[in-house]
């Protein structure tokens, strides 16, 4: 699917929800919890079942999730169980840069 910024996404095997903040310009497959999220234009999800084993470490509210690589970043603004991936490959969460040392 090919995701643009702005866009909320939601799981549809926990309560993982993100914005999009960047997006990349190549159709992506985006996941939560080993299943396919969706887009909340298309209205309120139906939530069954539970992420897959090995997919299920968790999503933590307001926290960013990023693949430079890729050019891909995300703002979870809901938490749930289901680990975020896309394309298969696992996102990793967005560690701050340190700040200069002031002397």
């Amino acid at each position: 699917m090919l995701v643009k910024a702005g866009e909320q996404m939601a799981s549809t095997v926990c309560t993982t929800r993100v914005i999009v903040v960047r997006a990349p310009a190549v159709d992506i497959e985006l996941t939560c919890g080993g299943a396919p999220m969706v887009s909340l234009k298309d209205g309120e999800p139906t939530v069954a079942g539970a992420p897959a084993p090995g997919a299920d470490g968790g999503t933590v509210l307001g926290k960013r999730y990023a693949d430079d690589d890729l050019g891909l970043e995300l703002l979870a603004t809901k938490a749930g169980s289901g680990s975020l991936a896309v394309d298969g490959k696992p996102i990793e969460l967005k560690v701050a840069k340190p700040l200069p040392a002031s002397d």
